[in-house]
């Protein structure tokens, strides 16, 4: 009993001692609307499209990302692309691109299913609304990023800002 009431003690010193270390310590917080959290290089955020260097759409409409999906969020319909007015350098090009990111689980399955590097997930991560209208992402939207950032890749395929503004 008295090894009890020891072990006990002991214990509950223990116990105040983290305490007392973490009432001493720095808190760690962040001015959210001023500062925002810088995320892990693999960080796998909000769905974007990728443009090469010409401005076209990377898609190629192949719709491998929604093969892969394991929930079914990506619908990708695919039309003939017009070689005197081309959207991508493929023969074919994402007519309809449709991420439901309220389905998703952003797994980033999509992202290593694309042959042409199209579906990148990045480091957004502000995604609330009040409406669900608007987590039914089209093309439109996944084509526009909402910051001027630009992103290195390594051969990994990790992601880095070169330029926040």
């Amino acid at each position: 009993m008295i090894q009890a009431v020891i072990k006990g003690a002991y214990n509950l010193l223990v116990g105040m001692g983290v305490t007392f270390k973490n009432m001493l310590s720095k808190p760690v917080t962040f001015q959210y609307p001023e500062h925002k959290r810088v995320m892990p290089e693999r960080y796998r955020g909000r769905h974007f499209l990728n443009r090469d260097e010409e401005g076209l759409e990377k898609c190629i409409g192949c719709s491998l990302c929604s093969i892969n999906c394991p929930v079914n969020c990506i619908h990708v319909v695919s039309a003939e692309n017009d070689p005197n007015n081309p959207v991508s350098k493929g023969e074919r090009y994402a007519e309809v691109y449709e991420i439901n990111l309220l389905r998703c689980i952003y797994c980033g399955y999509c992202e290593e299913a694309c042959p042409v590097d199209a579906v990148v997930l990045r480091e957004h991560y502000e995604l609330a609304d009040y409406d669900r209208k608007t987590y039914i992402a089209t093309k439109g939207d996944l084509l526009v990023y909402p910051e001027p950032n630009q992103f290195s890749v390594n051969f990994l395929g990790n992601t880095k800002i070169v330029n926040k503004q």
